[in-house]
C-alpha cells in the first residue's frame, strides 16, 4: 500500500508553512513542496486547484484540499489526519 500524495504550496519566510511542514516531518510524511514566492505559473496552478485560496500554505492530500496550517493541526488533533494519510 502506498501513502497518498501530500502536496504543499508555500512562500519563503512563511511561519505557517514552516509549522505545517514541521508537523508533516514529525509524522514522517513525505510531501511535494511548491514555492509560490515569486508567483507565476505555480501560483496560478495553486489557485486553479484550490479556488479562493488567498493564503499559504495550501495543503492537498490525495488531491483533496484540506486548507492551511491551522486546518492541518486541527485534523491532527482530531485524529483524522492519520486516517487521511493512511487512506
Amino acid at each position: 500500500m502506498t501513502a497518498p500524495k501530500v502536496e504543499i504550496y508555500t512562500k519563503w519566510g512563511c511561519p505557517y508553512c514552516v509549522r505545517a511542514k514541521a508537523l508533516l516531518d514529525a509524522k514522517g510524511v513525505s510531501y511535494e513542496e511548491y514555492d509560490i514566492t515569486l508567483g507565476g505559473p505555480t501560483k496560478a496552478e495553486m489557485l486553479a486547484r484550490v479556488p479562493g485560496a488567498s493564503t499559504v500554505p495550501q495543503i492537498l492530500i490525495a488531491g483533496q484540499a484540506i486548507g492551511g496550517s491551522d486546518d492541518l493541526h486541527a485534523l491532527d488533533h482530531s485524529g483524522k489526519l492519520d486516517e487521511l494519510l493512511a487512506a
